[in-house]
Order: C-alpha cells, then structure tokens, then sequence
C-alpha cells in the first residue's frame, strides 16, 4: 500500500499537467490508498477529484491540502486531518490570496504561527543554513504538528537530499514520510509539462534548463517502484498520516444569512407573509381554489427542503432592484413557481404556464433551487455594490469561472514554448479555418509551411491536442454570488478578482453544484435596460404606469404576433438572430406559448435532435400527433409529441425507461459533458432496456437515445425559454406601438444584441422613422426624441462621436445657451482639446452654426477668432468648397460609424452600373431557384455547431437584409474572401420556403471591399 501526500493537479495552474480526475483514477488503479490533491494555495482542484471519485466509485481516499511556498528557503504541504483543519486551511489561503493581486499569492509569519489544526509536512531545499533555520523554528512552534517530506526524484541529487532528511531527522526529531511532488499522472505528460513551464517563465522549453523537469518521476509511480525508492518505515508515516486524515468535503454544510428574518418571525411564517402580501398585488381579485391549493403545495415543499432563506434572499435584492428602479427578471425552475410570481421574482404569469410548476423543486432528486436573475446591464453594479454591503466582504464572493485552454491560445503557447516565431504562428492561426469539418485542422498546416512530418511540428500538434480543454486560471463568473452566515473562507478561500472591488472564491459553479451549495445569480441583460428606458419614455407622456406586467396582462396582441411571424424583429429579445428570423414565418407563433416553443426550438439541441421538422408538420397539421403511451403523453403533449425542453428529456427517462430521480440527474450531469467525456454513453443500454421492458419498441428507445444526445450540452430549459418569452413579447410591443422610443432606448443600451447603431438607425428608417445626426445645438450625450411638426424623431446623440469624450460631450450640452450656439466660438470657449474640436467637425456636429465639414474644419484654423480684437466680429466664411457625397459617407462612417443620409451600397448603385444586382428588397420577386447577384456589407458570419460545416452570412444594403447559406466546399475553395471581405457580391441561387423565407445559396464570392475604400463596416463574425 501507499498513501501519496503532495499532489498538484493542473489546477496549480501552468505546473500540474494532469486533471484531477486524471489523477484519482490512476492513483487507485496503481493501488494507492489514499492522494491528497495539494494545488499551490489553493482549493480548486478537489471538488473535480471528489466528485471524479463519488461517480466512479474508487477505492480510494481523497485527502485536502495545499502546497505552499513563503520564500525561497521555505516550501511545505499543509493537510486536513479534520474540519477544523479544513477551516484553518481555507482562512490561511484567502489570507495569503487576498493580500497580492490576482493570480499571486503572500504568505505572512502570522500565517504559520497560527497554524494549529493542519498537519504540516516541510520539503526542506537541501541548503544547511536555512534548513536549520526553519527547523529551529518549527522546533519552536509546539502547535504545528510537523513531518518532513521525503521526494526521491532520480534527478542525480537524491543522494544529498536522503542526507539532508536523515540529519534533520537525528538534529530535530521531525518525523519523514515519503512523498513524490506529483505533478503529471503518466509519464507521457512530461512534454506537456515542459510546455506549461516555459509557457509559466515566459521563455522556450530549451531555454528552461535545470530548472525543467529533468525526468518524469514527478508522475504517479507503481507502488512496487516506490518500495524500492524509499525506506519502508517512510512509507509507513505517510501511509499512517494519510489514515489519520478523516475530513471529507462531504462535512460541508451552506448556512444562510439570517437577519432576513425580522425578530420574533420563523422563516416559515415571513415567507408566508410576504407571499400573502403579493397575492394582493399579483391577484387583486382574488386567488382560484386551484392556485391557492399550489402556493400551499409549493410552500410546504419549500419548508420541507429548507430552502426559506434562499427565497428571502432573492426576494430581498430584487426588493432593493423595485426601490431603485431597477428592471430585472427572475429565470430557471424554481424562478416560474407561483411562489416566485408572488414575490415579485418573475413578471411571467402561472396561469399561462400551469405546466411548469411540478417540479419546480426536485424533492426526490434533492436539487438547490434554480433561479437567475437578470437586472439590467447598466445598472447591475448597484445590485453587486448592494450585496457586498449588505452581508459583507467576508460573508459573499462571486463564483469562479475556469478559463480553458481554446485553440488559438493552446496553439500560440504551445508554439512559442517550442521556439516557433510569433509572427510565423499569427499567420497560421489566421489561416486555418477550425469550422472545416473535412480537412482538420491539423491536416491544414502541411500547406501553412509547416511539415507535419517535423518533429517539432509532431510536437506542437500533439500539445496542443493535449492542451485543449485544460484550466488556464480562474476568472469570476458572470454573477453568481455565494453568501453565508458566518465568514465565508471558512467554506471556501476567497481571493481577489482581476476587477477592482471584486472577490471570488475558488469553485466554479459545476464545483458548487456538486457539494449541494446554493448560489444567487446576479446577471447583466442589456434588454432589461433597453425596456426600462422605453418605460422611462412612455410614462413621462401616459398617466398610466406602462410596466412589463401592465403588458403581459393585455393579453396576446395579434397584431404584435404578425409583425412576429413576417420576422421584422430586428432590436427585440431573443428572436432577433438570422436563424431566428428564418423560423418565425415558419412556426407563425400566434400566442405567448409559442414563442416559448420558439426560443427553446432555434438551439442546438432540438436541431441536431431532429425534432423541428416533425414539429413544424405537426404543428401546422401535416403529421398525424402520436403518443406510445399516456406516461410520454403526459410529459410531451404541449409540444406535439416532440421533445423541445430539457426538462421533457430528462422526465421521459424516468417515466419511460424507469430511472430514478438521481439516475435522471445523473443523466442531466452526463448530458452537459458528454463531449468532454462520453459519459453519456453509459446510460444508452440502461435506457434501452428500460423503455424495452416497458413495452416500447427498439426504434423509439434508439430515437429517444439519439435525441438525447442531440441535446447533450445544448438543450435549453423550458423554464428559463417561459421567462425570455416575457421579454420578447415586450419587446415586439413596445417596437409595435411605440417604436421611436424603443428604437431611442436601443441605442441608449448599446452595446448589446446582434446589432450595431448603424443597423438599428437603418431598421428605424425602414419603419418611417426620421434620424437626426449628432448636432451640437440639438444633441445631449444620449440619444433624444425630438418632435418636428408634430413627429416624433430620433436625435442622435454625441456618444456617436469617436475621439469625444463623455466629460467634453456633457460640458458642451450644459453650457449651451438656451436659444443655441450661435457661433463655433461659442463652444471653443469651453476649453475643450483641439483634438475633440476635430472630431466635431468630422462628424459634422457644428454644421447648424458653421456650415459643411470643410468649412468648419476652416474656422478651427482660423485662430485670430480667438483673439479678443475679433471677438466681436462678423466671421463671415470665404471657403465655400462641400464634400462630396461619397467624401460625406465615408466621414460619417468614420466619425460616428453610420449615416443617417445615405448607404455604402445605395451610394455604389449611383455611381458604378449595378443593373445586375438585385437589391434585398426586389429578392421577393425573384422565382424560386432563379440565380441571382446581390451586393451588400458582410455583418454578420455564423457557423453554428450544428451547422455541419455550413456557414450563414448575413449581407446588408440599402434596401434590407440577405440571409446567404454558404456551403462548406464554396468557403474553402474561395477561402480568403469567405473570410475577409466586407464588402462581398454574391452570385448565387434563391432557396424559396413555402412561408416565404428566403435564402442565397451562395455560388461565387467577389470582394468588393475596395469599392468602399475607407468606409469601416463592422461584422458580427461567428459569434
């Protein structure tokens, strides 16, 4: 038996080269006893390693700890006996953390003197004075159980080292134990090491020297090799150590915050009371028997789980958000109960989503509640700020989110570590095109200059494969929050985020899921902000209060529904992207529920699960709607016997293959990796069997398997589609019935969506909308509603400008004199910088007052103007020379990146023949499989994963928008302008549906870019 105590797994982050549960698997199949997995100050690895464990059942301990090092001359191991231990760990670690920057860490000598819990074994550096020093004063420290940690690396050096320890070991009386240092589980990593070293020290692998690993024995060895690498009373201590080490992460448990509760109050009965406060609101005329039956049934599950608290505490920020005026919208499972509703949680109805509460707390499955929260992205920072005064920089910290290794970063480290050229490996990952599904991209580089048949050529290809997937460093989450009743280190260590004023802990979010933690999702939705300006807007003109329920409550609007099914949904939520745009006139959603089906069914999921044909077909009455039994029914009869959510995926395991509710969440866990690791692939015998021994035919049973898998990692959740759904059908409203002021809020959100100011200001156009340009007269910062005879108009604002600033844009509007500049003077007064003049001028800002770009452009030259003799006269301009109209576009394009006046292609149409284009507008005339040429700026590339190698390209001219299918054969043969142009012709062929959708099968590509000359056209590429 062996038992290794010094572990680092690749979550020490460019050190270890093997994954936890890399490790675990091999140290029990080598029969270890026990691993302690021991990541530099650090945590984060051993969820991976227990849960790697809990689910292949391994005959094997796993130990917490953390290897550390104070200075040069000190490095030791710390582990956790107990919890106690556990606790004293943690603290030690975000002490160390949170006093450095990100990334780095620094120990104290307070730290060590408080050590009294964890077993510390010292990794003496072999050199006598400081090795005496630190053990002389270890000697001193009664309260820290010492050992000394014995490595035998087969290095050369070993000799000194048994030495080393030996003497110690007579001087002091430190106990050793054997112990490797393990940084790889397979000799075969070595190279990879290598890398991530040199990657580490910023140098190549053949500059690292001795400093490298000289041989792989910092791998997990056979416990036969160890018996003859080290003494056997050794072994014996480490074996004995480890077997005194009883703490598992099983011992954690989530305590909430409790000054939720007023004194005198149970949790119970204030989440009652603050349930029976929103039924007055939510239901002013009352409840139904029914839904009183289901608050009753959904509290009472609430108090059974325990789950009060996580309640209150959502209830309690999204209380703070409703005080601010801050528009948000509660999304996931628990999120759409009637309970939620109540609380004010979620704007979405139960009485149109009666299906969605039965689970909405898994009882059997024993899940946290599922709620996310969206608050409006401008405005979130006020709900963060909020939560961290409230509880505390030592109760709360945001989630951790692991950054991986992607292609481009793995080929670039991998390649500089092995002394390729930047430049040489900038030119490759430009050119390889990773969306080519025949050639990969590891065939590509033989015509990139580099000879697959090179050794070192082997070797990158090889790495980096290697590389792909792996933890790079910990990042923060988007939002979610973890808050505990007491100091929050004492479950976890925190440290500092790379953004000021932030700190996280050392899970991720599957890290938390796993130990059964509950987190509070705080999340950014640029649509809340858009629609709460709108709102803003409204309610200054209307005296009723236009809020999302005062929408929802109208009713389904048919008029909203056809502006939906002829897809003029360019700005609103959700439904807005090219494929989403595409299925509209296709599924023709007529209610709210459709579009639930229409968001959830443009995933993935559903379409590498082929189920949107046989929906479609049903749905219109072209296919006769089958069940195989009542059971499948029940769970698929609102989607037409087809399987759209996640939630009916996993419900058809249990009701028609017979998995138990942790089997089906097993399932759920294996479907959101499955690419990663094929564990999905476990359960396929199980379910077939299961639906066949429940008399479901083998067909199906496969089908069903196959639609699983088409889900697996993409199928999106009926409860978070319900919540969208709210905001999509808002959005058409507002864009319907008042779309000046949703087209204003759009732009005063940016950024956010799938379209540029330049795109919306052109869909606003479309909608008879007029467009001012930024004026210093008529403009504030933000962009305004101004009335012109009675319309009204969308002013825009000096945002737009580039080269001004917010501080210059906002001086200008505040000092600008009731009646209007009358002069440029007037605001070069302000002592704004000549550079921030300029740009003014080239965006035509002071044509109201100066004339022309050119003209104003002369007057900021004319420097006597400044001089006080001039102050009083008449300026009287004498350069009369105007831009062209192509000089006009291009500056404008240039200085606030669009054109109210005009189009790049509508300018090209005037001035070069283009009779054989055919304009976006003029395609609906065009027969079906007619050939066409069409000419418009690329905004936008997509290559969905469920695409097969098929690329959408969206082209834009002056008339609209042409969705473009480019096949996988068309983009590699015409690869430099698939990925370059901006400007792009298209000869083609017209692909009709029969609802009218229309799309260009493109044939030959034409850059045209240089027709545009220096008009900058941004793209949306493979977002």
């Amino acid at each position: 038996m062996y038992s290794e105590l010094f572990c680092q797994s690749h979550y020490s982050f460019l050190t270890g080269a093997s994954s936890p549960a890399q490790l675990v698997t091999t140290a029990s199949f080598l029969g270890y006893e026990a691993l302690a997995i021991t990541d530099e100050c650090s945590v984060a690895g051993v969820v991976r390693a227990y849960a790697e464990i809990k689910q292949q059942k391994l005959p094997i301990k796993l130990i917490v700890g953390s290897y550390f090092r104070f200075d040069d001359a000190l490095s030791f191991v710390l582990l956790c006996p107990n919890k106690a231990a556990y606790t004293e760990l943690c603290r030690i670690i975000t002490n160390a953390r949170r006093r450095s920057q990100k990334g780095e860490y620094q120990l104290a000598e307070w730290d060590l003197r408080t050590i009294r819990h964890c077993i510390f074994i010292w990794l003496p550096n072999t050199q006598e004075e400081k090795d005496n020093y630190w053990a002389t004063w270890l000697t001193s420290q009664p309260n820290i159980k010492t050992y000394i940690g014995a490595q035998r690396l087969l290095d050369g050096y070993d000799h000194h080292r048994f030495a080393t320890y030996t003497q110690l070991q007579e001087k002091f009386e430190f106990p050793v134990l054997a112990c490797t240092g393990v940084l790889m589980h397979h000799v075969d990593n070595l190279p990879l090491q290598h890398v991530l070293h040199a990657t580490q020290a910023h140098t190549q692998v053949s500059k690292l020297g001795r400093a490298a690993l000289s041989n792989a024995e910092r791998s997990l060895r056979t416990v036969s090799k160890l018996k003859k690498l080290f003494p056997e009373k050794w072994i014996a201590n480490a074996i004995d150590v480890a077997r005194g080490c009883l703490f598992s992460l099983a011992e954690l448990r989530y305590q909430y915050p409790s000054e939720l509760i007023p004194k005198g109050a149970s949790p119970t009965t204030y989440l009652r009371e603050r349930v029976e406060a929103g039924i007055k609101v939510r239901f002013p005329d009352g409840l139904s028997d029914v839904l009183r039956a289901l608050i009753e049934k959904e509290l009472s599950l609430i108090r059974e789980q325990e789950y009060e608290y996580f309640f209150l505490t959502i209830y309690d920020i999204v209380q703070f958000a409703k005080s601010r005026k801050i528009l948000y919208q509660g999304r996931g499972s628990a999120a759409n109960s009637i309970v939620c509703y109540c609380l004010e949680i979620t704007a979405v109805d139960p009485r149109q989503i009666n299906v969605l509460f039965e689970r909405f707390i898994s009882k059997e499955r024993n899940e946290p509640p599922d709620i996310d929260v969206d608050f409006e992205h401008q405005r979130r920072e006020e709900i963060i700020q909020y939560i961290y005064e409230k509880y505390g920089r030592e109760r709360t910290a945001i989630a951790s989110t692991v950054i991986c290794y992607r292609f481009k970063s793995a080929f670039k480290d991998v390649g500089k570590a092995l002394g390729f050229s930047e430049s040489q490996l900038s030119f490759v990952m430009k050119q390889i095109n990773r969306r080519d599904s025949v050639i990969p991209w590891q065939s590509q580089l033989a015509n990139l200059g580099l000879d697959p048949a090179n050794e070192r050529v082997k070797l990158l290809i090889s790495i980096t494969e290697q590389l792909l997937g792996t933890p790079r460093h910990l990042s923060q989450h988007v939002g979610g929050f973890v808050i505990s009743s007491g100091p929050l280190y004492e479950l976890v260590p925190v440290e500092n985020a790379a953004m000021q004023e932030r700190t996280i802990i050392q899970w991720d979010k599957d890290d938390i899921e796993t130990l059964g933690l509950l987190k509070v999702d705080v999340l950014a939705l640029g649509m809340l902000s858009a629609i709460r300006r709108t709102f803003d807007l409204l309610n200054k003109q209307f005296p009723i209060n236009i809020d999302i329920p005062f929408i929802t409550k109208l009713g389904d609007d048919q008029q909203v529904y056809d502006m939906i099914c002829q897809a003029d949904t360019v700005g609103v939520f959700q439904i807005e992207s090219r494929a989403q745009m595409s299925m509209l006139p296709r599924l023709k959603p007529r209610r709210y529920y459709d579009l639930v089906v229409q968001i959830a069914i443009v995933r993935p999921g559903p379409i590498q699960g082929d189920m949107v044909h046989p929906y479609l077909l049903r749905r219109h009455g072209k296919e006769a709607i089958t069940y195989p039994s009542e059971e499948v029914k029940e769970v698929l009869s609102r989607t037409m016997g087809v399987p759209i959510f996640q939630e009916q995926v996993i419900k058809l395991a249990m009701v028609a293959a017979g998995f138990s509710g942790g089997e089906a969440d097993q399932l759920r866990r294996a479907m959101a990796s499955w690419k990663k690791d094929g564990r999905i692939f476990e359960f396929k015998e199980k379910l077939i069997k299961g639906m066949v021994a429940r008399g479901y035919d083998t067909s199906f049973s496969n089908n069903l398997f196959e639609q699983i898998k088409g889900f697996a990692g993409y199928g999106f959740p009926e409860s978070h589609s319900a919540s969208f759904a709210v905001l999509a059908y808002v959005s058409c409203w507002l864009k319907y019935y008042f779309p000046v002021e949703f087209y204003v809020a759009l732009l005063n959100s940016w950024p956010m969506g799938f379209y540029t100011p330049s795109q919306l200001v052109l869909d606003a156009k479309r909608h008879h909308v007029t467009v001012q340009a930024p004026c210093v007269n008529a403009s504030n910062y933000e962009h305004l509603i101004v009335e012109c005879k009675g319309d009204k108009q969308i002013q825009l604002g000096l945002t737009l400008v580039k080269g001004l600033s917010e501080k210059s844009a906002n001086l200008i509007v505040s000092c600008r004199p009731s009646t209007g500049y009358k002069n440029i003077e007037g605001v070069r007064t302000l002592a704004i910088r000549s550079d921030e003049l300029e740009a003014l001028a080239s965006a035509d800002a002071f044509r109201s007052i100066a004339g022309n770009r050119y003209q104003t452009r002369w007057r900021l030259m004319d420097k006597q103007a400044d001089l006080p003799l001039f102050e009083h006269t008449n300026n009287e301009d004498t350069f009369n020379t105007a831009p062209s109209v192509a000089e006009t576009l291009i500056e404008d394009y240039a200085s606030i990146g669009l054109s109210v006046n005009d189009h790049p292609v509508a300018l090209l149409h005037r001035e070069r023949e283009l009779g054989f284009i055919t304009p976006a507008k003029a395609l609906l005339q065009k027969p079906h499989k007619s050939i066409v040429k069409i000419l418009g700026c690329v905004t936008g590339r997509q290559a969905p994963g469920s695409a097969a190698g098929v690329t959408f390209l969206t082209l834009e001219d002056h008339t609209g928008n042409i969705n473009v299918v480019v096949w996988q054969a068309t983009s590699r043969a015409q690869h430099k302008t698939f990925l370059k142009a901006k400007l792009m012709q298209i000869d083609g062929i017209i692909e009709r549906s029969k609802e009218g959708v229309i799309h260009i099968i493109a044939g030959k590509l034409i850059d045209r870019t240089s027709w545009l000359e220096d008009i900058s056209m941004p793209s949306r590429d493979f977002h």
